[in-house]
Parts: C-alpha cells; sequence; structure tokens
C-alpha cells in the first residue's frame, strides 16, 4: 500500500478516506471490511480504557527508573500547554508507565511506542467530546500510516532506531488527529510526512535494554509534536517532500545507524555513565 494510491483514490472518488483504506485493506488481505473495522473498534475499546483507568495513576515499574511521572504531571499546574496538550501529556506518560508496569496496553505501533495514539484519541474523547464514531474512523487514518511504514520501511526500533517506533506513532497520531478535524486525506498525509521529518534519525537507546528510560518521557514529548504538526497541517502548511518519500528516507536512514544505536542498549544515552551505574545498581537488588 503506498499512500499516493490511496489519496488518489480519495481524490478521484470523493469516498470517505476511511472507507477507502478499509477498502484497500480488503483488496490486500482478502479480509471482510467490516470485520476489520469491528477489530479496530475493539483496539480503541481498549485504548480509551486502559487510557481513563491509568490517568495520572502510579505506577511499579520492573526496574523502578520509571513509574510516578505521570503522576507529578497530574499534579501540576500547566504554564504553557492548552488544556488539549495537558490531557495528552498525562494520558501518553500514563499509558507508557502502564506498559513498563506490565499493563494492558495496545501496541501502536510498538509497546515502546504505545503511548502516543491513545494520546491523542483520549484528548480528544475528554476535551472535545469526540464520540466514538469519529475515534475510530480517525484510528482507521492512523492505521493506515501505520501499515504503511510498516510494509515499506519498518516499525522495528532494533531494524531502524527509534525513528521507527516513536516517529512511526507520532506520524499515525497527527495524521488521525488531522482527519479528525478536516476529513481531509491530503493535509493528513502533510501531517503524517511533518511528524516523522522531525524525528528522523532518532536512535533507539534504552538504558539496561528496558522500555522504560527514554521511551516513557518519549511518549509524552512526542504527542505534543503529533500535535503541532498536526495544526501546522490544518493550518494549510504543507510537506514538501510527499509521504512516501519522506518513509523511505527513514528507511535508509535506518539502514545506516550503527546497531548500537538500534536498541541494543550499547549507544545513545543507554552508554552514559549514570545509565550504567543504573543497570549495575538494578542487577545488584536483584541478586
Amino acid at each position: 500500500m503506498k499512500f499516493n494510491h490511496i489519496l488518489e483514490m480519495w481524490k478521484e472518488t470523493k469516498i470517505p478516506f476511511d472507507e477507502i483504506i478499509l477498502t484497500e485493506e480488503m483488496i490486500e488481505t482478502g479480509m471482510d471490511p467490516v470485520i476489520i473495522k469491528n477489530n479496530m473498534r475493539k483496539l480503541v475499546e481498549v485504548m480509551l480504557t486502559e487510557a481513563d483507568q491509568n490517568y495520572g495513576k502510579k505506577h511499579e515499574s520492573l526496574t523502578g527508573l520509571t513509574g510516578n511521572n505521570a503522576e507529578k504531571f497530574l499534579k501540576h499546574t500547566p504554564k504553557m500547554l492548552s488544556e488539549f496538550n495537558y490531557v495528552a501529556t498525562i494520558t501518553a506518560l500514563s499509558t507508557a508507565e502502564n506498559n513498563a508496569s506490565m499493563g494492558r496496553i495496545v501496541a501502536c505501533p510498538t509497546a515502546g511506542a504505545c503511548g502516543i495514539v491513545p494520546a491523542i484519541l483520549y484528548a480528544l474523547k475528554k476535551v472535545y467530546n469526540a464520540n466514538f464514531e469519529e475515534l475510530l474512523s480517525a484510528f482507521i487514518i492512523a492505521g493506515a500510516i501505520g501499515n504503511i511504514i510498516a510494509k515499506k520501511a519498518t516499525i522495528s526500533g532494533a531494524a531502524g532506531g527509534c525513528q521507527a517506533e516513536i516517529g512511526t506513532a507520532t506520524a499515525m497520531a497527527s495524521a488521525a488527529l488531522t482527519y479528525y478535524f478536516s476529513k481531509d486525506a491530503e493535509k493528513c498525509g502533510h501531517a503524517a510526512s511533518l511528524a516523522l521529518k522531525s524525528l528522523m534519525g532518532l536512535v533507539c537507546d534504552p538504558v539496561g535494554g528496558f522500555v522504560e528510560v527514554p521511551c516513557v518521557k518519549r511518549n509524552a514529548s512526542a504527542a505534543n509534536i503529533a500535535i503541532s504538526t498536526s495544526e501546522m497541517a490544518l493550518s494549510g502548511i504543507e510537506s514538501v517532500i510527499p509521504f512516501d518519500e519522506v518513509v523511505d528516507a527513514m528507511y535508509r536512514v535506518g539502514k545506516m545507524m550503527h546497531e548500537d544505536l538500534r536498541e541494543t542498549g550499547n549507544g545513545g544515552i543507554a552508554a552514559t555513565p549514570t545509565a550504567r551505574k543504573l543497570v549495575e545498581d538494578i542487577k545488584k537488588s536483584w541478586k
């Protein structure tokens, strides 16, 4: 599936973009669009349920390196963020910390990037009172963006760095948010492109190999990148480079990364003296 292909179908037919995506998926996989939509419905239900139950909640992670960030942010009165950004940030932190404590999440597209899309969907529900069907339609757009990246490039941090995980999730969230407000497929492509370009080259460097530091806080900052890039796309700002080409570029960048920067825990911040001492302390506490 190429974005340009489904975009041209939308321009020619003016059928709602989410319906075009479901039809294209049926052509590629042979699956009934109703079944595909129902499967996606279940994923949205889980994301919203877990976001609601874990909102600002304190967690106990495997290592203790994270777990109280969402709680801290819930108690904080924002000085610069809008209500929407604030809710999205808390949700991203909560969901990522829920993952770090072995809670139920939707890998969207991966566990390490699980907080970004739910952050956007839950903020739409909480701040804009978005109904479920609107959120489902937006999620279908997000799914298409993730599917394109997975097929054309990679969504694996081990294969392409964190740009493939956090970057993909941010592109998905930005496109979903843009679709909710505009129903404009072309703007969704620009939003996804702007988001992915903003995180291109991001390395995957989890301290100790655990999906905690810097993963949890990256989910929160990335949710805000999704919001800002969507806002740009909604204003009419366009990505000079088409989405399909941005995905190809991301894949090439990932291939150029040294293996130490691709989820091995051997490079980036994972290789800092503090990180290494933390890992040694964790190992000692487990003995």
